[in-house]
């Protein structure tokens, strides 16, 4: 069976990917969550299911085959049970969505550094950096084109109808916008609403709450 060693799902946003990934594989696995940032990481994190990392979560041991990085494992897994369960089928949606889903991997530091992921709290609007402002606009910008171009073409309300591997990828942008109250347009707003109740949201967000552990440096500190 496949095991997917994670964070903690409070605030582990690439974790989170990862997790989503392996639920649209259809696959059965394992899920090991370990604290972070906690006296015992230092250690921990060197031991042998973290050393390939170089202890990054999540990571993915397939027996004895090892992948780490959300994305890696998100295409190890869909070259394991076929692209279909992933990505859309259509040519143009799917360069679409790996476009999209690589931009998300890669870009957007400064809305990850204003507002981190905590799915334990909402609070009100920040006052955001420029720069922060100009990642929601892009992000939002890139959601309409997928949902006015694509969405419409399946049967579901997620950005390529189905939800699929680019939804996975921007699911924890999704609770941050959530958790920080931020302002979206109608159709944005439905689309994040129809994430947060997927039932794989749903049941990662009532684990988190669960979750014993507290990273102060991630806590808002009016709270």
């Amino acid at each position: 069976m496949l095991k997917l060693v994670i964070g903690n799902r409070a605030y582990s946003s690439w974790s989170l990917r990862g997790w989503l990934a392996c639920k649209l594989s259809g696959l059965e696995f394992e899920t090991l969550v370990v604290p972070l940032y906690d006296h015992e990481w230092p250690e921990r994190r060197q031991g042998r299911d973290f050393a390939p990392s170089a202890g990054k979560v999540p990571i993915l041991w397939d027996g004895d085959t090892v992948v780490w990085d959300s994305i890696a494992i998100l295409e190890w897994l869909s070259d394991k049970v076929g692209n279909e369960r992933f990505w859309p089928a259509d040519d143009r949606a799917r360069a679409f969505a790996r476009s999209i889903s690589a931009e998300m991997h890669s870009g957007y530091v400064p809305l990850r550094q204003a507002c981190s992921m905590n799915l334990r709290h909402r609070m009100p609007t920040p006052n955001l950096p420029e720069e922060a402002k100009g990642d929601i606009d892009r992000i939002a910008s890139l959601w309409t084109q997928a949902l006015e171009e694509f969405g419409t073409a399946g049967d579901g309300p997620f950005l390529f109808g189905e939800f699929n591997a680019a939804d996975a990828m921007f699911a924890p942008v999704v609770t941050r916008f959530a958790t920080y109250s931020i302002p979206l347009p109608e159709r944005i707003a439905t689309y994040c609403n129809a994430v947060l109740t997927h039932p794989w949201m749903k049941e990662w967000i009532a684990a988190a709450q669960e979750e014993p552990w507290i990273i102060e440096k991630f806590e808002p500190q009016s709270v």
